[in-house]
């Protein structure tokens, strides 16, 4: 018994095209080469805060540096998921990063300014990739990246709340 003949079908990563696939992990690469230099930014914070905030904030921003990194490999896997190669390199990240490094000699209250600026960017770069990922029904990075977004929107309000001292 012969089988009915099947229109050709190609195989499209995920069920979406290479187009789509590469406006996601285009959005993602941005987030991720944004949060490597914001990770390294939390890493000169805490290593280099003074002063009479010292033991509170060196503890925060390990805190910080910490979920940053996770989110990091979170997102870089996530573009493998789409059969993509993730920036990798720290002259991707710099090339591409709209978050700039900064000097080790600020104050407290500069390096949490800091750390809010660069919330801004991030959240930003969360909002384009779900905007894209809605436009092409991936609920799996919307997922991924709200629970960021929900997440750095109370790391922004405490923050705030401690500029306000």
């Amino acid at each position: 018994m012969e089988l009915p003949k099947t229109k050709d079908r190609i195989y499209r990563k995920l069920g979406y095209s290479p187009l789509e696939s590469a406006e996601i992990v285009t959005h993602l690469n941005q987030l991720l080469a944004n949060y490597h230099v914001h990770y390294q930014k939390l890493r000169n914070f805490h290593w280099n805060i003074k002063g009479g905030d010292f033991f509170e904030l060196h503890e925060i921003f390990e805190k910080q540096y910490n979920k940053a990194k996770v989110n990091i490999d979170e997102v870089a896997e996530r573009i493998r998921v789409f059969g993509q190669t993730p920036y990798s390199t720290l002259h991707e990240y710099l090339e591409n990063a709209n978050i700039k490094e900064v000097c080790t000699d600020l104050t407290s209250f500069e390096m949490v300014k800091e750390i809010l600026n660069d919330y801004e960017i991030l959240l930003q770069d969360m909002i384009a990739v779900t905007d894209a990922a809605i436009d092409i029904g991936d609920v799996g990075t919307e997922d991924l990246i709200n629970t960021f977004i929900k997440n750095m929107e109370k790391d922004h309000w405490m923050f705030n709340a401690w500029l306000q001292q």
